[in-house]
């Protein structure tokens, strides 16, 4: 049985302003209008006849997936089970962890078929009949990762050496893990034929990857032992004893596993690859040139450039007399990068994190278990939101020590409580909330509503949030 595994997450660093911490590159939209991950739950769906599909994620990561998930037309929520990161980790905790349960809820048969959520595989024909060699290599015990035959000296990834192939299975051992070469060195590695760039997915029997765990690292395998057993419960999504999971080493499964493994195998990729690693990567692939070169995603106007990539969420971009360009707006923020230079856009994001600058984690729409709020206006008397809530959710039973807050309804009909008094507040209606006043908001309807909040006081960040009551675990403190 394949059990595919999704590790999605990620600091959302290179593909800034569109990636970022709290809305990571795994959410990214392509050109379709189908984000990274939606598109590695169709090919993991496609593998997993009818049974389960195993996602290992953040916590803080957990309902925004799920809305994504729901939104494919195969995806039955209860064969989705979710294993919860407290905190963010490499992929070796992730991927034992994901072996743990998947021997305990599966059984031995099962084969892991690890995913990273923010890969662009557009053949996927080829990628099912490579991930079945993949599978076969595993049934036979070898742990299996996919390298992908290098279209030009590349400097940002690792690299596999090929051995001698195995006979009849379509894969070939691994001779070596290669760190990221320098330029001359890619350049002999893509000319002898015998290198691949590791692709960070993987194929292996749960049991036979514990099993090269004892030998390679004990140290992990009884940490993550330790944590699989704090689950809080066997039921999705399992979550895990904070202290228990930062226990765990923090390092990759490459690290930690494979490269001390006996009998590792590579399959290499007869589908088309890409890691989306940078703007430059996006801007060679998602959208149709024009005859300059030019590929737009939105609203723009060219006069006289070329080889530039433009993308805008809503507003008109014009491009006179550039080049070389990348171009991406979200509204609130707007990246300006020469294509060759894409990769330093994580500089941007650690000087915006330095400064403590809400623009390395946040849009102005933040996603919210409940829905999401857009943040229309933020200025020193007032702060000014448009909120939606979709249907069946509540937001927690909060107060506020620093402002008051006026909602008004603009679409649907919400279930309001102030102090001790509840009331249904229709489209076109208001209330008031005075400051300290216990309050909660709840859509009763098989609708989204949609509110205008106006919050008035000194000060609105979120930590002036009182948590009484929260149907998704966010209380931190009572009352």
């Amino acid at each position: 049985m394949i059990v595919p595994v999704i590790l999605s997450g990620g600091a959302g660093t290179r593909l800034w302003p569109v990636s970022r911490s709290a809305y990571p590159k795994p959410f990214m939209r392509m050109g379709d209008g189908r984000s990274l991950l939606y598109k590695t739950l169709d090919r993991a769906l496609a593998l997993a006849d009818g049974g389960p599909v195993l996602t290992v994620t953040g916590r803080d990561y957990y309902f925004l997936t799920r809305d994504e998930y729901a939104l494919h037309p195969r995806a039955d929520l209860d064969r989705l089970p979710f294993l919860l990161e407290p905190a963010g980790r490499n992929t070796a905790p992730a991927v034992v962890l994901a072996a743990l349960h998947a021997l305990d809820q599966v059984g031995s048969e099962a084969i892991l078929l690890v995913l990273p959520a923010d890969h662009l595989i557009r053949d996927l024909d080829a990628f099912a009949a490579d991930a079945r060699r993949a599978a076969d290599l595993a049934a036979d015990g070898w742990l299996v990762t996919f390298g992908i035959r290098p279209s030009h000296p590349e400097t940002g990834f690792g690299y596999l050496r090929m051995g001698s192939a195995i006979a009849g299975r379509g894969g070939r051992e691994v001779a070596a893990f290669v760190e990221k070469p320098n330029r001359e060195t890619a350049e002999s590695y893509v000319a002898s034929g015998d290198y691949v760039w590791n692709s960070g997915m993987f194929c292996f029997r749960a049991d036979a990857l514990v099993a090269a765990a004892e030998q390679a690292c004990p140290d992990l395998l009884a940490a993550a032992r330790a944590c699989h057993a704090s689950e809080k419960s066997q039921i999705s999504p399992v979550e895990f004893e904070r202290e228990a999971f930062l226990a765990q080493p923090d390092i990759s499964i490459d690290y930690a596993i494979m490269e001390r493994a006996a009998r590792v195998a590579v399959v290499p990729a007869s589908f088309d690859w890409s890691d989306i690693g940078s703007w430059k990567a996006v801007s060679d692939m998602d959208a149709e040139a024009d005859a300059d070169g030019n590929r737009v995603q939105g609203q723009a106007v060219i006069v006289e450039s070329t080889n530039c990539y433009i993308q805008s969420d809503a507003r008109m971009v014009a491009a006179v007399g550039v080049r070389n360009l990348v171009i991406v707006d979200t509204g609130d923020a707007v990246l300006v990068a020469d294509r060759e230079r894409a990769q330093q856009v994580k500089v941007v994001v650690d000087r915006l994190r330095a400064s403590n600058h809400q623009a390395a984690a946040f849009h102005t729409t933040v996603h919210r278990p409940w829905g999401s709020y857009t943040i229309l206006e933020d200025a020193d008397d007032c702060k000014v939101k448009r909120l939606t809530v979709k249907p069946g959710h509540v937001l927690s039973l909060q107060l506020h020590n620093r402002r008051s807050e006026h909602w008004t309804v603009v679409r649907g009909t919400a279930k309001v409580r102030i102090g001790e008094k509840e009331f249904l507040l229709e489209a076109n209606q208001s209330a008031y909330i005075p400051m300290n006043t216990v309050h909660r908001l709840e859509n009763p309807t098989a609708e989204d509503i949609h509110l205008i909040e106006v919050q008035c006081g000194d000060y609105f960040g979120e930590d002036d949030i009182v948590r009484l009551e929260d149907r998704y675990g966010r209380v931190k403190s009572k009352v």
